[in-house]
């Protein structure tokens, strides 16, 4: 079964004065990658955040924004001066040398904007034991249910994947069919054009060839065109992709190795015939492949 990194979910899950609120956005990534926007003063939970997610996801960028409001009445907050002045300060300066003579935080920047910078508020979190465990129960039901949103919407769009996956499968195996039927005639074709050639080159000079130097020129030329081997891989490859789609686990690197691997045997075949309509339908193929390849880097 296929997943794409790409997908969106959230959830809600409140009790009593408590509410936990998780946004998760993913995009496509080689590897696990975690951007994470989490409430001032729950930073201990980042490490418990990302485990569930790891629990779910295997590679992909996943932007996760996560909410939590409703703690103990009685809790508020403090404005952090220091930050404050350290950014006003900062923004002072970049003014004047902007040429912004004049500025002031009620002015430009009121101190209600500023507020809104990282580190000015700091939340106070007077929560009792009993309240730090409901928070934790609701993150992990909202976490989960966010994740379930998640994969649904990115499963949905695996399937449509696969679909496209396995309609470019079948061209492939129709292309290289083809191919394998006009292998046959590349030695042949060679030993008439080569015979013409230097029969005429033989007459023009008045010299004979003997049949043993015609036959060992022709045979070298055999091997060197021979592509049955480079067929049978492709055929294998095309197989081993078809399987690979059908896996539980996450499959987007091998089919990222098998779809090079197709792409080296196909190159491979258009250096070696020195075919004409073999080449044409190497071309074709290298278009499947990579519309394959461009649909492999966004499934999981």
């Amino acid at each position: 079964m296929l997943y794409s990194m790409t997908g969106f979910g959230s959830a809600v899950c409140k009790e009593e004065n408590i509410s936990v609120s998780v946004e998760l956005k993913t995009v496509n990534n080689r590897y696990f990658k975690l951007s994470l926007r989490l409430t001032d003063g729950y930073g201990a939970l980042e490490q418990r955040i990302e485990s569930l997610l790891r629990s779910v996801i295997e590679r992909g960028t996943i932007n996760a924004h996560v909410r939590i409001a409703g703690m103990t009445e009685g809790s508020g907050f403090q404005i952090n001066a220091t930050a404050l002045e350290s950014y006003v300060k900062h923004l002072s300066d970049a003014a004047e040398k902007l040429g912004q003579k004049g500025y002031s935080p009620n002015g430009s920047l009121a101190l209600d904007r500023l507020a809104f910078l990282p580190g000015v508020v700091i939340t106070e979190n007077a929560n009792s034991e009993t309240e730090n465990d409901k928070i934790g129960t609701l993150l992990d039901k909202a976490v989960r249910e966010a994740l379930d949103a998640l994969q649904t919407m990115r499963q949905t769009e695996g399937e449509s994947m696969a679909k496209d996956l396995t309609a470019n499968l079948e061209s492939l195996r129709q292309l290289i069919g083809t191919i394998t039927g006009l292998a046959p005639r590349v030695t042949p074709l060679y030993r008439q054009r080569l015979k013409e050639r230097i029969e005429k080159v033989m007459a023009e000079q008045g010299l004979l060839l003997s049949d043993a130097d015609f036959v060992r020129e022709l045979a070298v030329y055999a091997d060197r065109c021979d592509i049955s081997e480079e067929l049978v891989r492709f055929q294998s490859h095309l197989e081993q992709f078809a399987f690979t789609m059908q896996a539980q686990e996450s499959c987007g690197r091998k089919l990222d190795f098998l779809t090079q691997e197709l792409f080296r045997e196909a190159n491979t075949v258009g250096s070696k015939a020195n075919d004409a309509d073999i080449t044409r339908h190497v071309v074709e193929i290298k278009a499947v492949i990579e519309r394959i390849r461009e649909m492999v880097q966004n499934i999981e």
